[in-house]
């Protein structure tokens, strides 16, 4: 399942955008122009979809908090979505649409929709699920008429959270979008979680904050050598000295790191690392891991990163991007500069409204003849600039 394209109308400073997602999509612009509300909204979806609207919305202090203010301001939040599907009967995309207006002090949920056109002789694409503020139905394929909910139905959260798992395609692309990770600023001060003992889990990939770093890189050791090889490749490429790295089990089932470097007389534990050094070797166990959610959003990656690691983070980036879709927001021109245009989403912002172009649809090729794309968003010629 990929994601095709997406359209906002009235999230923030995404009044009406509409976007075809690529497998990697490294956005660049200035602070406010839009970034971290794209990610933003990949989240709500996610959230949604495990049945949390109500607490996203409440986290960022209601509907009204998060709707457009341009012009007379959004009267509702719209998101649709269009998803490139494979099964066995037919591969066609499928259309997820909805929308949430303010009621009150709070929201409803005005409309709805999930469809998708697996037979080609259809007039219209089959609906699985309709709504209209709480006016919600299942199109059942072993049914003559839409299912309405029959069960403990909760108006204020997505009816495609709640379809029964029966439902194939609603639960699938339930599924895919709660898959969702954000990876953002890793918490590197002395009593940070990758500082300290871990508890060991068969997880084979870290969280978002760090928890279960070191099991997943004592588990890719064990289980899957193949990735764990590359790791310990790129370590080699990143750090001169780097020798191996070493998993002790220090009590009561927690596991701490150990880094050998052949230029240190003694090993170095997790609270002698620097920050880069953690910060690195974290994203590349999140970007070689095995079985990746279908959406990684990554949120300047480039903190604490010399250069020559920021070289190498821009060539994992792309090999993860062959097995998920990569969305990343960053402030590196040293990033960019190791980047293809149809990997570069440049975002720009006039009177409060962002704009998005992938660089590839500029006429940058005479340009690209001389200079580099990092060449070309310093000199202010492929946008993305205060």
């Amino acid at each position: 399942m990929r994601f095709q394209r997406i359209e906002i109308e009235g999230y923030r400073s995404l009044v009406d955008v509409s976007l075809p997602l690529r497998p990697l999509g490294v956005m660049i612009g200035p602070n406010g122009s839009g970034k971290t509300a794209l990610l933003e909204v990949f989240l709500l979806m996610r959230n949604a979809a495990q049945e949390k609207l109500a607490e996203s919305l409440e986290g960022w202090g209601g509907l009204s908090a998060i709707l457009s203010k341009v012009g007379r301001g959004a009267e509702y939040l719209k998101v649709n979505l269009e998803v490139d599907v494979e099964s066995e009967r037919s591969r066609e995309p499928m259309y997820y649409r909805f929308e949430l207006t303010p009621r009150g002090v709070g929201y409803a949920i005005s409309f709805e929709r999930l469809e998708w056109q697996w037979d080609p002789h259809a007039d219209r694409p089959y609906r699985y699920i309709e709504g209209r503020y709480d006016q919600v139905r299942y199109a059942d394929p072993d049914a003559s008429a839409p299912v309405h909910p029959t069960w403990a139905y909760n108006s204020l959260e997505l009816a495609l959270a709640q379809a029964p798992r029966l439902y194939e395609e609603p639960a699938s692309l339930r599924d895919a979008l709660s898959k969702i990770r954000l990876y953002s600023f890793l918490d590197v001060s002395q009593r940070a979680v990758v500082r300290l003992p871990q508890v060991l889990t068969p997880a084979v990939r870290p969280g978002p904050n760090g928890e279960d770093f070191f099991s997943a890189l004592y588990n890719l050791r064990a289980l899957h050598r193949d990735v764990y090889s590359r790791v310990e490749d790129v370590l080699r490429v990143g750090f001169a000295g780097f020798e191996r790295l070493e998993f002790p089990v220090v009590g009561a089932g927690q596991v701490t790191m150990v880094w050998h470097d052949r230029h240190v007389l003694e090993p170095l534990y997790p609270n002698q690392l620097s920050e880069g050094t953690l910060r690195f070797l974290w994203l590349v166990t999140v970007l070689l891991a095995p079985d990746p959610p279908p959406v990684m959003l990554i949120d300047e990656p480039e903190v604490s990163l010399h250069p020559e690691l920021i070289k190498i983070l821009a060539g994992l980036l792309q090999d993860a991007a062959v097995r998920s879709q990569v969305l990343v927001a960053t402030h590196s021109p040293d990033l960019v500069r190791w980047l293809q245009p149809e990997e570069v989403l440049v975002l720009d912002k006039s009177e409060g409204r962002t704009s998005l172009t992938w660089a590839d649809h500029m006429d940058l090729d005479e340009w690209l003849e001389e200079y580099t794309l990092r060449d070309l968003w310093l000199m202010g010629t492929l946008g993305g600039r205060p």
